[in-house]
């Protein structure tokens, strides 16, 4: 067997620049983290300036590259001034996202409306400008981030299951126009994650146990859980991986 053949890919992106929308808390604060110690400048992105500002100071003081870039994604002129911005771009992790919890004869047109702008609409256009950057430079990667219900349903989930479902076949259909371009567009699929968004459900008496249940592995997931995959999609290890989720999800959508 030859030498190429025995070397293990590398899962660090030195030199690389790479963006994460929903960057404030969550899932996009632990991806920013962990890309940075990855090697990449990260610039951070959300609504709040005092979250991001923080986070970008965090990253520096671990000797890491960060920059805060203040943006609302839903809004198309901001968005298009903070690409503007960019001369270069080498990793999209297209995290910002919202649920609003409503059975469906229930479910509200504002509701509607405000989950469908960010993560149906805002997301499209976040991974289409990254997308013509990476273009321009010749390569890049642009991580989806989808859910367990990108793939099942749950009651009381149906506007934000169909938008983690039009992010499984828009990275579906994005990674097969944009292959031959070296542009990979993969996702992730996290099951229930503790973080701030799912805190209140939480809360409530037995909703952590009902989601258990419906995991294998027996837990909710960490930040920590999906940040390496995130890691890994993103470096030279994940060459050949495009048009695909990775789901971070216990087993939840095995059966």
């Amino acid at each position: 067997m030859s030498e190429t053949n025995t070397i293990l890919p590398s899962m660090r992106v030195d030199g690389q620049v790479a963006l994460v929308t929903g960057a404030g808390r969550g899932i996009g604060r632990g991806c920013a983290l962990a890309l940075a110690e990855a090697g990449a400048e990260v610039i951070v992105m959300a609504r709040t300036a005092s979250e991001i500002e923080e986070l970008a100071a965090e990253i520096e003081a671990k000797g890491g590259r960060a920059r805060a870039m203040v943006c609302d994604i839903t809004d198309d002129d901001a968005l298009a001034a903070a690409f503007g911005a960019m001369d270069r771009l080498d990793i999209l992790v297209n995290n910002a996202g919202t649920n609003i919890a409503q059975p469906f004869l229930e479910a509200d047109v504002a509701s509607l409306d405000t989950i469908l702008n960010l993560n149906i609409r805002a997301a499209f256009l976040v991974a289409q400008t990254a997308a013509r950057i990476m273009d321009r430079q010749g390569s890049g990667v642009i991580i989806n981030i989808s859910s367990t219900f990108g793939k099942v349903g749950r009651p009381s989930s149906s506007i934000y299951s169909g938008s983690k479902h039009f992010i499984e076949g828009l990275t579906k259909s994005a990674a097969i126009e944009l292959a031959t371009r070296n542009i990979r567009v993969v996702a992730v699929g996290p099951t229930a994650i503790e973080t701030p968004l799912l805190a209140s459900r939480l809360a409530q008496p037995g909703y952590a146990e009902q989601l258990t249940s419906r995991i294998p592995m027996g837990r909710l997931g960490q930040v920590g859980d999906v940040v390496g995959a995130v890691v890994f999609l993103a470096s030279p290890a994940a060459a050949l991986i495009t048009g695909t989720t990775l789901m971070v999800d216990g087993g939840w959508t095995a059966p």
